[in-house]
C-alpha cells in the first residue's frame, strides 16, 4: 500500500517528521508532496521547494529514504481541481494521511481512504510559530530536526523572513501560538 502526505513544510518540524514516520508504519512506501512549490522568499513561504526537499531528505534515515517519493507541486488555488492536479503529478496511491479538514474532505470526495495522524502538540509544532520565533530571535532549534536547524542557519532564515516583511513579534507568554 502506498500512502500520501501533503504539506508546505515551511519549515519541516518534528511534528511533520512524526506524522511521516507514523504513515511509514502503516504503508509500504510514501509520497510526500511539497505544496506551494512555486512560492519562496515570502513571509508565509520563505523557503524554496529545493530547500524543503533537502529538509525532508536530510531528516530521514537511509531506510526511510528508500521508501519515499518527494514531489514538489505548484498550488492551483482552485480546490475543485486540486486533487486531480495532485494525481496528475504522482504515481498511484491508496491512502491519504492528513490532519487538515480541507485536505481530508477533498481526497475523501475523490474516493480516497483518508486517515488522521496523531496530534503532535500543534501548539509547539507549528511552522507559523517556528517562523515567528526565528524572526523574533527566540529559541526555535529544538522544534526542528537537527539537519533542518543547521540548514536554516546556513541560509540565514531570520534575515530571509525579515527581508520578506515579517515583523519580529515577541511571544505573548504561556505557550506558543497555533496555526
Amino acid at each position: 500500500m502506498r500512502g500520501l502526505i501533503v504539506g508546505r513544510f515551511q519549515p519541516l518540524h518534528k511534528g511533520h517528521l512524526a506524522a511521516i514516520r507514523e504513515a511509514f508504519s502503516k504503508c509500504d512506501d510514501l509520497i510526500v508532496v511539497i505544496g506551494s512549490a512555486e512560492d519562496s522568499h515570502t513571509e508565509r513561504n520563505p523557503f524554496t521547494a529545493g530547500e524543503r526537499f533537502q529538509m525532508l531528505i536530510s531528516s530521514l534515515t537511509p531506510k526511510e529514504r528508500s521508501r519515499i517519493f518527494i514531489v514538489p507541486i505548484r498550488d492551483l488555488n482552485r480546490f475543485s481541481l486540486w486533487v486531480s492536479h495532485v494525481e496528475s503529478h504522482l504515481p498511484p496511491f491508496d491512502v491519504v494521511f492528513s490532519n487538515s479538514d480541507l485536505t481530508r474532505s477533498l481526497f475523501a470526495k475523490a474516493g480516497y481512504e483518508v486517515r488522521h495522524t496523531k496530534a503532535y502538540n500543534p501548539k509547539d509544532y507549528s511552522a507559523t510559530e517556528i517562523r515567528r520565533r526565528i524572526a523574533s530571535d527566540e529559541k526555535w532549534e529544538h522544534l526542528v530536526p537537527g539537519p533542518v536547524a543547521r540548514m536554516l542557519e546556513s541560509v540565514d532564515a531570520r534575515q530571509r523572513l525579515l527581508d520578506a516583511g515579517m515583523k519580529p513579534v515577541p511571544s505573548k507568554g504561556g505557550g506558543c501560538r497555533a496555526r
